[in-house]
């Protein structure tokens, strides 16, 4: 590529219009067309060494689908993908690619690093895989599915789809085990419709289905069946992916007030249980006039711009620490604002308070400034005495982070946990203390992002096959 290729600006991203999307569910990123999609993928530099690569957990070879893209060969740019990536559509959508493969891209310098999540989900979205096991394998048939093997996966999120899509490539039959009715874990209960359409979700595991991937609903391992029960059943691997979302609270006066939700309950209703579309369907969701949420992260900004699209008056988030501090994407971010959601930075909940009735009425929250940095690398909030303030709401939704959930682990004491009650595993293979029990994704890290868990799910894969013979 010449010089002049480097100064190309990056080409934006077609939006809904602020005001437009904020009454609505749809998505807010429209995607590329194909004449946009050529034109980014033409200032890539095409590296020598593709740095770009080095940034994916899942190791997609970006250099090699960009350029086939800037060709216009979608078919082969897709094959490239999903040779190591089980699920594009959706981490184009919502993997934070400024934090990796964007951020070693030999253009960050200048300020217009290629877009190389927009493209993915280009690609993923333009191309109809008539044999997902040439997808995903990358051009070899799909390999008949053994009857002398089969693996088990507890939980349909990113990690176990991984998994599952990984080994079912390569003959081993595999069944996924998940405890709602639902299939794809937190992509279904956790992310909005209009960051990721649920479509996108249902079409990624039809492909694992026609390669003969079996899914079981309403089994929640740990009571329906055991760990070991599935070992006993002929199971030679067992790989748990379920994920952290048992909610965490403040702790403080009035958290049980009506009209105090925490994100996981507020976003489950809304996503998975359709709430956004009461009375048309059985699931009510409190639609408050004056909403707050609490936390800075990728879940609080979900459930701001989701409370904007139940028809609330005004949303503010409380942040205890600055904006230029927010662990959410800068994109979700301003997103957010461009919809009007209002920012309460440097503020600690201290209070929720109600009336007689134990409704919801304000939040009592703690002027903060920022002190010396913590153990996390950002500066610590430290209270401003004396310095209080109510915010008056009559909906509070609490996106500060979330647990592992006690069920499958009190069921299974062979399991060794960390001392933040996580799963302990093998950082290289995923393996548990229970020989060919494998555990990958937020259960094993915390939460953590969907493609941090492909990437765990991927490893976890790799050990799997080795040991039942199928890859050296």
């Amino acid at each position: 590529m010449n010089q002049k290729t480097k100064r190309l600006p990056r080409v934006s991203m077609p939006m809904q219009d602020a005001q437009l999307r904020r009454g609505n569910f749809s998505e807010v990123a429209l995607g590329y067309t194909l004449e946009q999609a050529r034109t980014e993928a033409g200032r890539c530099l095409q590296c020598k060494k593709a740095p770009c690569q080095l940034g994916c957990p899942v190791e997609v070879d970006c250099k090699q689908f960009i350029r086939h893209v800037a060709e216009g060969r979608l078919d082969e740019a897709y094959s490239v993908i999903k040779a190591t990536n089980s699920l594009p559509a959706i981490c184009g959508r919502v993997c934070p690619q400024e934090k990796q493969c964007e951020l070693k891209c030999k253009l960050l310098p200048t300020g217009q690093p290629i877009a190389i999540g927009r493209l993915e989900r280009f690609v993923a979205d333009s191309y109809y895989a008539e044999n997902p096991c040439d997808a995903v394998t990358g051009g070899d048939e799909c390999r008949l599915l053994r009857d002398d093997l089969k693996v088990a996966c507890v939980g349909s999120g990113p990690s176990s789809l991984t998994v599952a899509g990984y080994l079912a490539a390569l003959g081993i039959p595999v069944t996924v085990f998940e405890a709602l009715h639902e299939v794809g874990g937190v992509l279904v209960y956790g992310i909005p419709e209009f960051r990721l359409p649920k479509s996108i979700v249902r079409t990624e595991v039809e492909f694992l289905k026609r390669m003969g991937v079996e899914f079981k609903t309403n089994w929640v391992v740990g009571k329906t069946v055991g760990i070991r029960e599935l070992m006993d059943e002929g199971y030679q691997a067992v790989f748990i992916g379920v994920g952290a979302g048992l909610p965490k609270f403040l702790g403080i006066p009035g958290e049980s007030l009506l009209g105090v939700y925490s994100a996981n309950e507020y976003l489950t209703r809304v996503n998975l249980m359709r709430g956004y579309r009461f009375p048309e369907v059985d699931t009510p969701v409190a639609a408050g006039r004056h909403v707050v949420v609490l936390g800075g992260g990728n879940v609080a900004m979900d459930a701001a711009r989701t409370a904007l699209r139940l028809n609330a008056e005004k949303v503010t988030i409380v942040y205890r620490r600055t904006k230029e501090e927010m662990p959410a994407r800068l994109e979700e971010l301003e997103h957010a604002l461009e919809e009007g959601v209002v920012l309460e930075n440097l503020a600690a909940p201290i209070a929720f308070n109600g009336d007689e009735h134990g409704r919801l009425i304000s939040l009592t929250v703690q002027r903060m400034e920022l002190g010396e940095p913590d153990d996390s690398g950002r500066r610590r909030p430290v209270p401003v005495k004396d310095a209080y303030f109510d915010i008056p709401t009559d909906l509070a939704v609490l996106g500060i982070g979330t647990g592992p959930n006690p069920v499958l682990l009190r069921e299974t004491p062979e399991l060794t946990l960390n001392k933040w009650a996580y799963i302990k595993a093998d950082p290289e293979t995923g393996e548990t203390d229970i020989p060919m029990v494998f555990a990958g994704g937020d259960i094993v890290t915390g939460a953590a992002t969907v493609v941090l868990a492909m990437g765990a799910g991927r490893k976890a894969a790799r050990e799997i096959a080795r040991r039942l013979g199928v890859e050296q």
